[in-house]
């Protein structure tokens, strides 16, 4: 069974922030080098890197961190699964070294919201390209909500109040903010994620809305960083870190994105005890419907805050969560899970070493 046996993340810093200027393979590199160093493993020991992102122009970025990081053995993968990318390229990870394909890969997730490619779409009319911000996730426009828009549609059909989400958006913040460091790999002097702050009842009443009950407070920010985990055979591991149960990618209705993750835990858990479990904040509405539509049961839901608190760095956000939860779990069965655009949702079940 695959091993997860060691993860480390940077800090999240919010686009045009201090990672501002950073190349894909200056946020990863760094990352990767930590994480091979935890584990005690070689870089020549490394069959494969897979890494999630979303928003970059194309050439691999894979290739260029696994080079940028000592590793010029290995071709590198890049996926682009949206948000989900992260903690699919763990799923992939897990299913090569499963498969005997591999004994070593280290898989997650790179994102520069900061230096993403400026987007044209040609004119219909035969005028000057047109700029975008979304990228079209079905072949239907009609069933190809705004991200914002689907989260107010989910609020009002759950009756999920703005006060609710503001109350979930508070304890993400406040639980950063208690947050050990000892994940994060420092990089230009960051060592702590930029975003928690206190959340007052003045600065939330004056949050901009993004749309109808969704506010500036509880949508994440768009932000930079990268996670990187290492995906080990048995015989590497040596019963260390994580197992890797089970996990599934499942697509739901496109219209509502923020629920497809609950299929995608119900697929892989069926109600034991989790000790832990770590569920993607892109929006506050969405956590809540995906904590209540699963089951889990929210007193051990992001003990150390979530995306709404740090950030939203697309294609690199589920492997934040996976290392989250390999720094979190001590024993006992964890769980972490993410929805992405056009209606997908992810979900990797784990258990610690001597449960």
């Amino acid at each position: 069974m695959a091993r997860l046996i060691a993860a480390r993340r940077t800090a999240v810093v919010p686009r045009g922030g201090a990672f501002a200027r950073l190349r894909i393979e200056d946020l990863a590199a760094p990352v990767v080098r930590a994480v091979l160093a935890d584990a005690g493993i070689a870089p020549g020991q490394v069959d494969e890197v897979i890494l999630s992102n979303a928003l970059g122009a194309g050439g691999n970025p894979a290739r260029r961190v696994a080079l940028a990081a000592g590793l010029p053995h290995v071709a590198g993968l890049s996926i682009d699964r949206q948000c989900a990318g992260g903690l699919d390229a763990i799923l992939l990870a897990r299913a090569l070294v499963d498969s005997g394909a591999a004994e070593a890969v280290l898989a997650g997730g790179v994102e520069s919201y900061s230096r993403r490619p400026l987007r044209l779409a040609p004119d219909p009319g035969g005028g000057p390209p047109i700029p975008y911000e979304q990228a079209p996730f079905t072949p239907w426009p009609e069933r190809d909500p705004d991200m914002a828009e689907a989260a107010d549609r989910l609020a009002g059909r759950l009756g999920i109040s703005r006060a609710r989400q503001e109350g979930w958006a508070v304890e993400s913040h406040a639980r950063a903010l208690a947050l050990d460091t000892a994940e994060i790999v420092p990089l230009i002097g960051v060592t702590r994620d930029a975003f928690p702050r206190q959340l007052s009842p003045r600065l939330l009443a004056r949050a901009p809305v993004v749309h109808g009950s969704v506010t500036a407070a509880t949508a994440a920010v768009a932000a930079d960083a990268a996670a990187v985990c290492l995906v080990v055979s048995d015989r590497l591991a040596q019963s260390r870190g994580l197992a890797l149960l089970a996990g599934a990618t499942l697509g739901g209705d496109p219209m509502e994105p923020g629920l497809a993750p609950v299929a995608a835990i119900r697929a892989i858990w069926h109600g034991e005890a989790l000790q832990m479990a770590e569920v993607m904040e892109a929006y506050a509405v969405q956590a809540i419907a995906v904590v209540e539509g699963a089951g889990l049961d929210p007193a051990v839901v992001n003990p150390g805050g979530g995306g709404l608190a740090r950030g939203h760095p697309v294609g690199a956000s589920g492997a934040v969560l996976a290392v989250r939860l390999f720094h979190g779990l001590k024993s006992g069965r964890g769980l972490t899970a993410i929805a992405a655009a056009g209606g997908i949702g992810t979900a990797l079940l784990v258990e610690a070493s001597g449960a």
